[in-house]
């Protein structure tokens, strides 16, 4: 009996110490499919931009602002035709991050047709999911923040969308610090959600970009 608590003592060790390794690993893995803005991206049918906040005033925030910027310079140099808003839209009167990033991106001189909208992106787990089941998406660039970038990348990746992720920091930002140790936890949480837990999102109607 005390041979088999040690073994299971050991085992729950080494799963701890593994774990630790996880966010790093993902860290180094995903390194690989990430691009500067600088440099020649591999072209993709469609860029999918995170919601990342909106001010009091209902604009993007620094962070979501320096997202669509940089998504509607893979669009102007034809790298992608196409480009797809996923953020929360708790109400559509006083916090709509895909309205505001379209709003955006047009006034940037992006066509109205090519955006497309998704309402339902409230995580990034949601927004990947949706990307692949609602929005028929094979093949993306992802485009957010450095920080953001690799478990972006190995959740969309790991749910069928082949992507590669473009890096939109463009200047500093506030609580940095805090996002990127918000990071590493919400990494696990990844990780969990696409091989275990597998929680619900909202489904609906295919959709066409």
């Amino acid at each position: 009996m005390r041979i088999k608590k040690r073994y299971l003592l050991l085992g729950l060790i080494l799963a701890v110490v593994g774990a630790g390794f996880f966010p790093a690993f993902i860290q180094t893995i995903e390194a690989r499919k990430m691009y500067s803005a600088e440099q020649y991206i591999p072209p993709a049918p469609v860029a999918i931009i995170f919601g990342a906040g909106l001010n009091a005033n209902g604009h993007p925030s620094d962070a979501l602002t320096d997202r669509l910027i940089t998504a509607a310079g893979l669009y102007n140099n034809g790298t992608v035709e196409r480009i797809l808003v996923t953020g929360d839209n708790i109400t559509d009167e006083y916090y709509n991050e895909p309205a505001a990033m379209t709003d955006f991106l047009i006034n940037w001189g992006i066509p109205e047709d090519v955006i497309a909208q998704d309402f339902a992106g409230a995580r990034t787990y949601d927004s990947c999911i949706r990307a692949k089941e609602i929005w028929n998406i094979e093949q993306a660039i992802l485009v957010t923040q450095k920080f953001h970038l690799p478990r972006a990348l190995f959740t969309c990746n790991t749910l069928g969308v082949e992507s590669i992720g473009v890096i939109a920091d463009r200047q500093p930002y506030v609580f940095t610090d805090y996002y990127e140790t918000r990071e590493w936890l919400a990494t696990y949480k990844a990780l969990l959600d696409v091989y275990i837990l597998k929680p619900d999102y909202i489904g609906g109607e295919p959709e066409t970009l």
